[in-house]
């Protein structure tokens, strides 16, 4: 992927190698045996209307311009050249509709910080915190990914899951996070099913955006939609269950299969169009 010459955010705080006391995570791709943590929330109602509401994104060129990583190392200036290209694409999005788009904050750190959910550690993988608009990423994720659950490595499967967490974002501006958690915690007996169906749209956001970077010229490299795809089966909740504890326990899933988080990856991707990721009221 050929993202030097990507616009950057500002919105990347680096507290790597900064110790921190913290008091648990909020799920976001959910590594590592932590399936079962529900604090992300969210969704519910007409999700279908609400994303409907977001015109397909244009092809326009970058919002902001392109310039060096002066005295910023490789893995921060990757991140905020991902993030950059996110939030060109969901403000044009966003303005498209008439609205506003407010973009997230990445924080990257080391084992655990605080955060606006009580705090962030390297167990529960990256995740996005709803209270605090904020995405939390160790980098050190990047490594379980391939080495513990067999994920290709490259840089466009690492900013697929920055693009996942950031669908988050999109799901807590628009109002879908909310929805869920109103309707988790009135069925509680279909909280599981909720958190995966918010999962899958999460990924399916994370499709669009892929869509977005392929229509540009002289980003994308040979692999890299594979290396994506790769990631997304990685964290599928069978793969992480089988790989974690020998055995599949499809009651306790929160996230999906590979094989959904592939389907609604493509979907996405396909599409370009954010009003396809309805996964609330169609079979996932």
């Amino acid at each position: 992927m050929r993202w030097r010459n990507l616009e950057r955010s500002k919105n990347v705080e680096d507290r790597r190698g900064q110790g921190a006391k913290m008091a648990g995570g909020v799920g976001g791709l959910g590594m590592i045996g932590l399936l079962l943590v529900l604090l992300m929330g969210g969704g519910g109602g007409d999700v279908g209307d609400l994303l409907g509401q977001l015109a397909t994104p244009s092809t326009s060129a970058p919002a902001q311009d392109s310039s060096d990583f002066e005295g910023i190392d490789d893995d921060e200036a990757f991140v905020m050249a991902i993030l950059g290209t996110t939030e060109t694409l969901w403000t044009d999005v966003f303005a498209s509709s008439g609205q506003t788009y407010d973009p997230a904050t990445v924080v990257l750190f080391s084992n655990a910080t605080q955060s606006g959910c009580g705090g962030a550690n390297s167990a529960t993988g990256p995740h996005y915190c709803p209270l605090d608009e904020t995405v939390y990423i160790d980098l050190t994720f990047y490594d379980e990914l391939q080495r513990r659950f067999g994920a290709e490595g490259g840089d466009f499967a690492e900013a697929y899951v920055l693009a996942h967490e950031i669908g988050h974002h999109i799901q807590h501006e628009t109002g879908i996070m909310d929805q869920v958690r109103e309707v988790q915690q009135s069925r509680p007996t279909d909280a599981n099913e909720f958190s995966v169906r918010l999962e899958l749209q999460a990924d399916c956001l994370a499709g669009v955006w892929a869509n977005s970077i392929f229509q540009r010229e002289n980003v994308l490299e040979p692999g890299d939609i594979s290396e994506g795809l790769s990631a997304a089966e990685a964290v599928g909740d069978d793969r992480i269950q089988m790989t974690t504890t020998g055995r599949v326990n499809p009651e306790s899933f929160t996230h999906g299969t590979s094989e959904q988080r592939i389907k609604w990856f493509n979907v996405g991707y396909e599409t370009g169009d954010p009003a396809a990721c309805d996964t609330f009221n169609q079979d996932i």
